[in-house]
């Protein structure tokens, strides 16, 4: 039998679901899900390896005016994905069909393979999914349409055979026992920026990033220490909170996930500093891993 091989890669606004989609494809958790908009920021690979196919999906901010420097460098993967797609998996939220009319037609004319992915079909009455269904057909001739929950996991067989059909044929791209092109020091800042999402409200999760300093897998213990950066000293306050009871809950919720994720004792020694306006600063967005520009 003939091996596939390609790069898959989730598209869609923000909170579509993409991040969920990709962790139920692959069958971790490698991709952070929050409630909030803007959750991803970066490409995240996730692979599948089987004897007759290799699939590279590729997690993806949501689309967004860019208001910062780190909205730029977030929709510069947003476009790279959109260039070196194998096959595109366009994921509309049906709760919220609307998107940006540049974006949805920048997808439906790119000249590649597309599997208009209709998500969180669980949350909608089933008299109004035909109609939407037709829709996407007419919107999307060359394309196949599914519904599906990416949380529930309904339909996720039949995607995941509709993509084996349009891979191309190819050896594969990485080892058969890699899961994704993080490495584990990203996951883990991942994990605890994650938490901060879920622990904080209004900008804060927004002016905030996360970087570890220290990885060191010991015989019988995962030893962090990492630090969250914000970009003012009252949200380095909000962060740490009355007597540090707000960041120990968060580094408590990240560390219970770590030890979850490398089935192994965690300890997790978390810090905060202020780098003003980093979110702005080519040279802070350098140091957080986002290649800067206009």
């Amino acid at each position: 039998m003939t091996h596939k091989a390609g790069f898959v890669n989730i598209l869609g606004k923000p909170n579509a679901g993409k991040s969920t989609l990709m962790n139920r494809l692959v069958g971790e958790k490698l991709s952070i899900v929050t409630p909030k908009a803007q959750t991803t920021r970066h490409r995240i690979l996730g692979i599948v390896s089987q004897p007759e196919y290799q699939i590279v999906f590729s997690d993806t901010p949501g689309y967004l005016e860019a208001k910062y420097g780190l909205h730029r460098a977030m929709m510069r993967f947003v476009e790279s994905a959109i260039e070196d797609a194998d096959v595109i998996l366009y994921l509309i939220d049906v709760t919220d069909p609307s998107d940006v009319e540049s974006y949805r037609q920048e997808i439906l004319q790119a000249d590649t393979k597309l599997i208009v992915v209709l998500n969180k079909v669980d949350q909608m009455q089933p008299e109004q999914l035909e109609p939407l269904v037709k829709e996407w057909q007419a919107l999307a001739p060359q394309a196949k349409v599914l519904p599906m929950s990416a949380e529930l996991g309904f339909n996720a067989d039949l995607l995941m055979q509709y993509i084996v059909e349009l891979l191309p044929e190819g050896e594969s791209y990485y080892g058969e026992d890699e899961l994704t092109d993080k490495s584990e020091r990203f996951l883990a800042a991942e994990i605890i920026r994650e938490k901060v999402f879920l622990n904080y409200k209004q900008e804060i999760p927004y002016a905030s990033e996360v970087l570890v300093d220290t990885f060191k897998d010991e015989p019988n213990l995962l030893r962090i220490e990492a630090t969250v950066y914000v970009e003012r000293p009252t949200q380095k306050g909000i962060i740490i909170g009355h007597q540090g009871k707000e960041l120990k809950k968060v580094g408590t919720a990240a560390r219970l996930d770590m030890e979850k994720f490398w089935d192994k004792k965690v300890y997790l020694g978390l810090f905060v500093k202020v780098k003003e306006n980093w979110r702005n600063d080519d040279r802070q967005l350098r140091y957080f891993g986002y290649k800067s520009g206009s």
